[in-house]
C-alpha cells in the first residue's frame, strides 16, 4: 500500500495579501471568510449574499451562438492533463505545474481560451480534517477492503479542495401527447393440470386512445462539466444544496482549485435535455392514469430557456493499491463519499471458506434431524 501523489498546497488564480503581514489570505470554510495561516488575521468577502448580489441567469439561445456579452467572457490560460483529461488552468508567469487530480506533470501551451466565467459558487463548509474524517469512516466501512486501506485512513493523508465546474439550466416545458390507457381486468379460463380441469383467473388489459398536455418547470438542472472525474461518483454526491448558492467571488478560490469546464455549454444542455424529456414523459404517463400506459408521441415546446456556470466544492483523494492509483471524493458541503475501491483477495477467499463451513454445518444438521 502506497500513497499516490498528492500535490502540494494549491495556489490559487486569485491571490489576496493579508494587510497585517503581506502573506496570502486563503478561504476557511469553517470561518466562512478570508484568513491568514501566518498571522492568524481575517477578513470578510464583501459584497456577497443573494440580497445583496442576486444570481442571474443567462439566455441560452445567445450563449449557445457565442452571442454573450463581453462581460460574461473571460480569457484563461488551461491545457488538458494527457492523463486525466482535466483543464488545467494556470497562473500568470506559470508554465508548467502538476494536475490536480491525477498529479500529473504538465506544461502550458502558449495560447489562452475564451470561457465564459462561473456566475455562482458553492462554498466550501467542509474543513480538509472533516473531510477526512468522512473518508475515514467510509473506508471503515468496506468489509472487503485490504487492512491497508483503513491504515490510509489513519494516517491523515493530505487531501486536495477543489471547485468542480457544473451547468445548470432552466426552463418552462409544455407537452402534448397521444398514447393509451390500459385497464387491468380478470376473466375465468379452464386449464388442465395433472389431467385435472382447473378455473384459473387470468389477467387481460382493456386499452383505450387517451391524449393531453402537461407543463412543467425546469429549475437548475444540473450538469456535470468536467471530464476528469468518474462521473458515476460525483453524482452520487448528490444532492447539492444549491439554494445555498453565493455569487461568484474570487475570494471563496483563495486556497483552493477551481477546474476549468471541458463540456461545453451545447453538450450540457443535450444531457439536460435527456433528462428533462425523461421527466416529462414519466408526468405523461401519470396523466394517462389507469393500470397501464403507452405513450406514443410526446411533443414539447421549451421557452425561457437559461443557463449559468457554477463552480461546486469537492475534496480529492488518491491512493495506490498494487500498482493501480484509486481516487474518492468527498462532497465539500454535505460529507458524502464516494469512490473506486480495492478488493481484499485473502479476505474474500476466508469469507467463501467460512460461508462453505457454514453451509456444510447447516446441511450436516437437517439430516440429523
Amino acid at each position: 500500500m502506497s500513497d499516490s501523489p498528492i500535490p502540494p498546497a494549491p495556489q490559487s488564480e486569485h491571490r489576496f495579501p493579508c494587510d497585517a503581514c503581506g502573506s496570502d489570505l486563503r478561504y476557511a470554510p469553517e470561518a466562512g471568510q478570508l484568513v491568514c495561516d501566518h498571522c492568524g488575521n481575517s477578513a470578510p468577502i464583501e459584497g456577497t449574499g443573494l440580497h445583496l448580489n442576486p444570481i442571474a441567469e443567462l439566455d441560452l439561445a445567445k450563449g449557445l451562438r457565442a452571442d454573450l456579452p463581453a462581460t460574461e467572457m473571460e480569457e484563461t490560460r488551461t491545457t488538458s492533463c494527457p492523463n486525466c483529461a482535466a483543464e488545467v488552468a494556470f497562473d500568470a508567469g506559470k508554465h508548467a505545474t502538476e494536475c490536480p487530480f491525477c498529479a500529473t506533470p504538465v506544461v502550458v501551451d502558449t495560447g489562452t481560451n475564451r470561457h465564459i466565467k462561473p456566475r455562482a459558487v458553492l462554498p466550501f463548509a467542509l474543513t480538509e480534517d472533516s473531510a477526512r474524517d468522512a473518508v475515514k469512516d467510509w473506508l471503515g466501512s468496506l468489509w472487503f477492503a485490504p487492512n491497508g486501506v483503513q491504515d490510509y485512513a489513519r494516517k491523515g493523508r493530505r487531501m486536495q479542495g477543489i471547485y468542480v465546474p457544473y451547468w445548470t439550466y432552466d426552463a418552462d416545458t409544455r407537452s402534448s401527447y397521444s398514447g393509451e390507457r390500459g385497464t387491468v381486468y380478470y376473466v375465468t379460463e379452464t386449464v388442465i393440470r395433472d389431467g385435472k380441469r382447473e378455473q384459473v383467473q387470468v389477467a387481460k388489459i382493456r386499452w383505450r386512445p387517451a391524449s393531453g398536455r402537461v407543463a412543467r418547470f425546469f429549475d437548475d438542472v444540473l450538469v456535470l462539466a468536467s471530464t476528469s472525474l468518474p462521473k458515476k461518483y460525483t453524482d452520487a454526491l448528490e444532492p447539492w444544496d444549491l439554494s445555498a448558492l453565493e455569487p461568484y467571488a474570487p475570494e471563496y478560490l483563495a486556497g483552493f482549485r477551481a477546474e476549468a469546464y471541458a463540456v461545453s455549454l451545447e453538450d450540457g444542455f443535450a444531457e439536460a435535455r435527456s433528462y428533462m424529456d425523461r421527466i416529462i414523459e414519466r408526468d405523461v404517463k401519470f396523466d394517462i392514469g389507469g393500470d397501464r400506459q403507452r405513450v406514443h408521441s410526446i411533443d414539447t415546446r421549451l421557452s425561457g430557456l437559461t443557463f449559468k456556470h457554477i463552480l461546486l466544492p469537492v475534496w480529492l483523494a488518491a491512493y495506490k493499491y498494487r500498482g493501480k492509483t484509486y481516487r474518492f471524493v468527498v462532497n465539500g458541503r454535505t460529507g458524502r463519499v464516494q469512490g473506486e475501491r480495492p478488493y481484499s483477495a485473502i479476505k474474500i477467499t476466508i469469507a467463501v471458506i467460512l460461508g462453505v463451513i457454514a453451509a456444510g454445518v447447516i446441511g450436516y444438521l437437517a439430516a440429523q434431524q
